[in-house]
Formats: C-alpha cells, structure tokens, sequence
C-alpha cells in the first residue's frame, strides 16, 4: 500500500502524511511539482521526527510516477460516484490524492483504475487532504489487514 500526493500546496499536509505513513508503514510517492519549497524546513513542525521513517519517493512529474508505479490507482475525489465503504483495496494499492487548490487534472483522473469518495453531509464540499488521507488509508489497511501488529 502507497500514498500518492500529486503537486501538494501545503507543506504542513505533507508533512502530516508522512508522520501517517511513518506510522503505518507505508510508502510515499510526491508527484512535483510542489506548491512550497520540498524542505526539512518546510515539513518539520507537522512531520516531526517522523519523516525520515517515511519511505519516500519523488517524481519530477506526472508522467514520470505513472511510468514507475506499480499497482493499482485509486483516487480520492469529491467527483467519484463510489464510497470508501463500497470500495475494495488490495494490499498493492496506491491511493492518490490530489492538491488541496486544484485537485488533479482531467489525464490523471482519467489514468485512475477506481475512484473513491468519502461520504460525508449534505453541503460539505470536501475534507483537509491529511484528514482524507488518513481516513482512507485506514480503511484499505483494515480491509486488505494490513494494519502494523
């Protein structure tokens, strides 16, 4: 299991899910390029000392991360007609999250292999990128048991 941030925005979202996947072992792909200068500096406070736990792997672009990935795509969009609940991951799944301002363009829409929404109330347009990551990741890690012991 992976998460795959494409063009992030916000250094302290980033810095967030590398402390999740530190945590639960999973790696991390940064599709740039980056709305902030990709730093120590830039992801300390929310990282902490976390991040060089987190497997990490950088892409120069879109183009590149689709050429190297292996597994399937799974978006997380407000767009998507599938919940999170009646979704099914399997443990080789890269869950792919857009940036936070633009979310991700129509060709990698496009290029998903399933795309997942996060239910939630009526009138909510979306979740913080760290929130949606971590809620999804949990529930592909429990449903493919993928959860540390």
């Amino acid at each position: 299991m992976r998460i795959a941030l494409h063009q992030p925005d916000i250094a302290g979202n980033v810095g967030t899910i590398l402390r999740l996947a530190a945590c639960f072992g999973v790696g991390v792909d940064i599709i740039e390029p980056c709305g902030f200068a990709f730093s120590d500096r830039a992801l300390k406070r929310s990282r902490m000392d976390y991040a060089a736990d987190a497997a990490v792997i950088r892409h120069a672009d879109w183009a590149e991360f689709d050429a190297e990935r292996r597994g399937r795509l799974i978006l997380l969009s407000t767009q998507a007609d599938v919940t999170l609940v009646n979704s099914r991951f399997e443990p080789g799944d890269i869950l792919l999250f857009g940036s936070e301002g633009a979310g991700v363009p129509p060709h990698v829409h496009d290029r998903a292999d399933l795309r997942v929404r996060i239910p939630m109330r009526p009138g909510f347009r979306s979740l913080n990128v760290a929130v949606s990551a971590g809620i999804a990741l949990a529930e592909a890690l429990r449903q493919t048991e993928g959860f540390p012991e």
